[in-house]
C-alpha cells in the first residue's frame, strides 16, 4: 500500500523568497518547478532524499497564481505553513478505493495530474484527523529527463 512520505506541501505567499529560505537555511535545492494551471499554483519541489522504493521525499512549496485557488483560500484563512502531507503509493487508484472502503472520503472521483507527471488524489481532512492527505503515484522516470 503506502510506501513512503512523498512530500510535505507548504503554502507560501512568495515562492522565490521561500525557496531562498530553504536553500540558505538547509541547503535544499529546487529539483523541479512548474505551474499547475488546474490547481492554480506555482510550485517548487525541493528533494530531501531518495527512498528505498525508487522514489524520493520532497518539500513542495506552493504559491497561488489566482485568488480563487484552493491554496489561496487556505493561505487567507491560515497563513503560511504546512498545507498537506502526501504518501507515495504504487497504485493510487487501488489505494484510494481501499481507503474509501474504510469510510474515508476521497476528494477526486478519478486521480488527477500532479507534480512531475504524477497521478494524485486527496483524502478529506475531516476524515484524517484534520490533515489534508494526498496519495501520489509517481510518473516513471524518463531516460535523460530534465526537471
Amino acid at each position: 500500500m503506502l510506501t513512503r512520505i512523498d512530500h510535505i506541501g507548504i503554502a507560501c505567499f512568495d515562492l522565490d523568497k521561500t525557496v531562498e529560505f530553504y536553500r540558505a537555511t538547509y541547503g535544499f535545492e529546487v529539483f523541479h518547478s512548474e505551474v499547475n494551471e488546474e490547481q492554480g499554483v506555482r510550485e517548487a519541489m525541493l528533494k530531501i532524499n531518495d527512498t528505498g522504493d525508487g522514489g524520493a521525499s520532497y518539500l513542495q512549496l506552493l504559491e497561488p497564481t489566482r485568488e480563487d485557488s484552493t491554496v489561496a483560500k487556505w493561505l487567507a484563512k491560515n497563513g503560511e505553513g504546512v498545507h498537506h502531507i502526501a504518501f507515495g503509493t504504487g497504485d493510487v487508484d487501488a489505494d484510494a478505493a481501499a481507503i474509501k472502503g474504510k469510510g474515508v472520503r476521497v476528494l477526486y472521483e478519478e486521480p488527477r495530474r500532479g507534480s512531475m507527471g504524477s497521478r494524485i488524489t486527496f483524502l478529506h481532512p475531516k476524515d484524517c484527523g484534520g490533515v489534508l492527505t494526498e496519495l501520489v503515484t509517481s510518473a516513471a522516470p524518463a531516460e535523460g529527463a530534465e526537471h
